[in-house]
């Protein structure tokens, strides 16, 4: 039986003690505890030892759950902290009382009446506490602890697996020992000398299974949706695209008045859009667009009618769109060509599920010209989604408050059918005569995100933000799940 030279070793080891765990051979082996699991799980295949593996769980508190250890958990310092009754407004000012009243109210050991906390008993500690209190003996909680597992639930402890490996030498392996066993170093590099001299034929070389598959080894890569971002960049810009930047912070009046967005519009509210407590002043010339608004200006348009606020214009808002960095790079480049575009974050107010989220990118790009026109629009999208690898796309209708004519272009995947995948259209002269631009701009709003999931193979949108490893050692560094 040919052994390699880690298996003979393990077996000098091994047979003076019977059997050991894996950490106490590897001192004794001056190696790695697993490295020694490797080299016995090679000699278990050949019925030389025996491998056990024994796994412990135990649960150790986090960096909050430190914060309360000797103290009690937060209900409980808060509940010790007042008399039988205190006010709700002296209450809540105690540094734990965000957390600590809820959970008094939850136990039952309060009620709150007419503004006032009053204790209902003495409220003796459950089984969360008792366990919580062993973390101050010993450092840990064992795994059959009543009420761990409300304490993992609430982010105060931590499960652990401590696994441990014993290893026994059985009596094929001391038959074998006994027999004698050849503990030369093995050679596993030929020199040139040794070569030319034949030397190599008396020495001990290593023995290599060409049928063994080597250990994968994973090297460092870009994370699967940054290379989709990128290779959309590297599109634009074999596009004669240039690229754009801006703020996620946004003024209302650039995020949504500059488009011709009615101040009385859906999206404007509270269930749509993250409003933020700064106000920006407005940029010069912003009295076009007020007129606009009010009543078309010196166009053809009516407006929205109305008296139109300059104080809502102000408001900061997390940008909902990337649409607010090409009206403003509009407004600095108001003579053509232009060809921008930008891939940036934007943010909504959604419920999240698997195909919706709070933040998700965009790719946002204009082009302005004389003459340009809708049949140039849908040459642009075309263009890019074929080179995105989506050869069969097509355009419906669709309405947006700043362009006409719009678009919604969609593409068909296999298994899927039709896939919307953004919004396309003309800027309206609304939107452009206030800055000034004499021509023609084709803008469009793309999901990035979901051509990502499309790409990849992905059913969930939430998966492109997780940071989950073995996804990310998996995903070919070409191609995609499609």
């Amino acid at each position: 039986m040919e052994l390699t030279q880690n298996e003979k070793k393990l077996l000098v080891a091994l047979a003076p003690l019977g059997s050991a765990d894996a950490a106490a051979l590897a001192e004794k082996m001056n190696t790695r505890p697993e490295a020694v699991v490797q080299y016995a799980n090679l000699a278990r295949e050949r019925g030389l030892v025996e491998v056990e593996r024994d796994v412990t769980r135990r649960y150790r508190p986090t960096e909050e759950g430190l914060a309360y250890v000797g103290k009690g958990l937060p209900e409980r310092q808060l509940f010790e902290s007042f008399g039988e009754a205190i006010p709700m407004r002296d209450l809540q000012k105690h540094p734990l009382a965000k957390i600590g009243i809820g959970w008094m109210r939850r136990k039952g050991w309060i009620t709150i009446r007419d503004g006032v906390v009053h204790k209902t008993g003495n409220a003796p500690p459950g089984p969360d506490e008792v366990a919580f209190a062993r973390v101050g003996e010993t450092g840990e909680i064992p795994a059959d602890e009543e009420g761990v597992l409300d304490l993992v639930k609430r982010g105060l402890v931590r499960e652990e697996d401590e696994v441990t490996y014993t290893i026994s030498i059985t009596p094929h392996g001391r038959a074998l020992l006994a027999a004698g066993l050849d503990l030369r170093e093995e050679v596993g590099t030929l020199t040139r000398e040794q070569i030319i001299s034949g030397a190599w034929e008396s020495l001990p070389l290593r023995r290599y299974d060409v049928t063994k598959l080597p250990r994968r080894v994973y090297p460092g890569k870009t994370h699967p949706y940054q290379r989709l971002i990128d290779e959309m960049r590297r599109v634009l810009f074999d596009m004669g695209f240039a690229e754009m930047s801006g703020g996620v912070v946004q003024s209302s009046f650039w995020n949504f008045d500059a488009l011709f967005q009615p101040q009385d519009h859906p999206a404007r509210e509270m269930q749509d859009t993250f409003f933020l407590a700064e106000r920006w002043p407005l940029p010069e010339g912003y009295e076009r667009v007020r007129e606009m608004h009010e009543h078309g200006g010196d166009t053809s348009s009516t407006g929205w009618g109305g008296r139109w606020s300059a104080e809502k214009a102000q408001q900061c808002v997390l940008r909902t769109h990337t649409t607010s960095l090409s009206i403003q790079h509009l407004a600095e480049h108001r003579e053509p060509p232009v060809k921008a575009f930008c891939i940036g974050r934007v943010y909504r107010r959604e419920a999240i599920d698997p195909t919706h989220l709070a933040e998700f990118e965009q790719l946002e790009g204009i082009v302005m010209d004389e003459g340009v026109n809708f049949r140039h629009l849908l040459g642009f999208l075309k263009e890019f989604y074929a080179k995105m690898g989506f050869d069969r796309v097509r355009f419906r209708p669709g309405y947006f408050p700043y362009t006409e004519p719009s678009v919604e272009p969609e593409v068909y995947v296999e298994g899927l059918g039709w896939v919307e995948l953004g919004g396309a259209g003309i800027f309206r002269e609304e939107v452009t005569a206030p800055f000034g631009i004499e021509h023609p701009v084709l803008a469009w709003g793309l999901g990035i995100s979901r051509v990502a999931m499309l790409r990849l193979g992905l059913r969930d949108l939430r998966h492109l933000y997780r940071s989950d490893v073995e996804w990310i050692r998996e995903t070919p560094i070409y191609g995609g799940g499609r």
